[in-house]
């Protein structure tokens, strides 16, 4: 069961508009994604993306695997019904926007190798901190 100190990391977490459509794509996508991914897709800077992600892990809204040199976020397979609700509800959002990442990221997956990420990001605008 979650307490209230708990409840309130994880709604703190879920009041930022690039975190939501971070969850929408992990949600939808049913992949791990790694931080090169969520950058293009999103078109959001890496620093920013790392940032969120840290959020959204410190939350229990994802967890991350570390293999070979990519980092891999994913949402937690151990769920309570409480949190399932919350995913379930972002993964139903379709808007003009999550529709936008979808396609980006339907794209950007098809750069895999093997199912894994291999090439880092695409879009170096977005290497900075803008």
């Amino acid at each position: 069961m979650m307490n209230v100190s708990s409840a309130a990391t994880l709604f703190k977490a879920l009041s930022d508009e690039t975190r939501i459509r971070m969850l929408h794509l992990l949600a939808r996508s049913g992949e791990e994604l790694c931080v090169c991914e969520l950058t293009d897709a999103l078109e959001v800077s890496q620093y920013n993306i790392s940032r969120h992600l840290k959020v959204l892990v410190q939350a229990g809204l994802l967890d991350r695997q570390k293999i070979g040199r990519w980092v891999y976020f994913r949402l937690p397979e151990s769920r309570s019904p409480f949190l399932e609700a919350i995913l379930q509800a972002i993964a139903s959002l379709d808007t003009d926007i999550t529709q936008r990442d979808l396609a980006e990221l339907e794209k950007r997956l098809q750069l895999r190798t093997n199912g894994r990420c291999t090439i880092g990001i695409q879009k170096t605008h977005l290497l900075g901190r803008k």
